[in-house]
């Protein structure tokens, strides 16, 4: 998590179209008396801003602790997929969150689509791009007319809190993405690619909705979390085949989120609740490209 030091290596500053972030500006700016985000720390470059956030959390960190990568070695994904991209090509960061006793276990698992809402609505706002949500967590845009994988969200529990990680694919050319289904919010059209406006605005919308989910004891309904989350999910509707812990699959038509964030898919058997697993679309939804998920704000 050290970062570079000078002489060591290239200069930040070496690709003027990926200016390094601004990490007293962002402090100054979100770091404030009575808000969710306690501390925002900026390195050059870490394996996985997830692992050393959880460090930090075993060591008894407060909640609202960020930690942005302008790199990252090892990132994760979920089922443990690693990947990487060029530095300050994208947002690479992590967040500390302790729901407490008022939040009960049950409903943590809304957490992570809690966070897939708040960065695709403050997305679809700061960067004026249609964005949606693949279950349970991938950020999606078009590009040339097709669905394309632009971010994801990583939630990991550590001592008694939740550790989320989020990687978004900003400046990414063409001849830089790691997958032919992967995009970019430049490649999709956005009007804004500066990456201190967009992290600003996802923090935000994040701790806007982190806050109205929790004032209601963190019910689903009531936060108008789950209408958000299902208006925006480009999986419902689709077939979709869903590979699950311990090797079995599944394949049926996507057809709601539950009261515990799971997707219940239909089957021939019947409907089947999923809270795990990789899930394939298998039939595009009608029409071309994604929905974009409404503020709800």
């Amino acid at each position: 998590m050290t970062p570079q030091q000078p002489g060591t290596g290239p200069s930040r500053w070496s690709d003027l179209r990926r200016p390094p972030l601004n990490a007293a500006a962002l402090r100054r700016a979100l770091v404030v008396p009575g808000a969710l985000w306690t501390s925002l720390d900026v390195v050059d470059v870490t394996g996985s801003t997830n692992s050393d956030l959880g460090a930090r959390a075993r060591s008894g960190a407060p909640e609202g602790a960020v930690l942005v990568a302008e790199e990252q070695s090892a990132g994760r994904g979920r089922l443990d997929r690693r990947w990487s991209a060029p530095a300050r090509s994208g947002l690479f960061f992590s967040v500390l969150l302790r729901p407490g006793d008022a939040v009960p276990v049950a409903r943590w698992g809304w957490l992570p689509l809690l966070v897939g809402v708040a960065t695709a609505s403050a997305l679809a706002r700061t960067a004026g791009v249609d964005t949606a949500l693949k279950w349970p967590n991938d950020i999606l845009v078009t590009v040339d007319g097709e669905e394309r994988k632009a971010g994801g969200i990583l939630a990991e529990r550590c001592e008694g809190a939740l550790i989320v990680g989020i990687g978004l694919n900003v400046t990414l050319g063409a001849g830089e993405l790691p997958v032919p289904t992967a995009g970019s919010l430049e490649l999709a059209g956005a009007a804004e690619t500066d990456r201190d406006p967009l992290l600003r605005a996802v923090l935000r919308s994040i701790a806007d909705w982190y806050g109205r989910w929790r004032e209601v004891g963190a019910d689903p309904g009531a936060s108008r979390l789950h209408e958000a989350y299902t208006a925006g999910c480009a999986t419902l509707g689709r077939t979709v085949r869903a590979e699950l812990p311990g090797g079995e699959s599944l394949e049926g038509e996507a057809v709601a989120i539950d009261d515990t964030g799971r997707l219940v898919v239909a089957t021939g058997d019947g409907l089947r609740p999923v809270g795990a697993g990789d899930v394939v679309h298998v039939r595009p939804s009608g029409g071309n490209g994604v929905r974009r998920t409404p503020s709800a704000e």
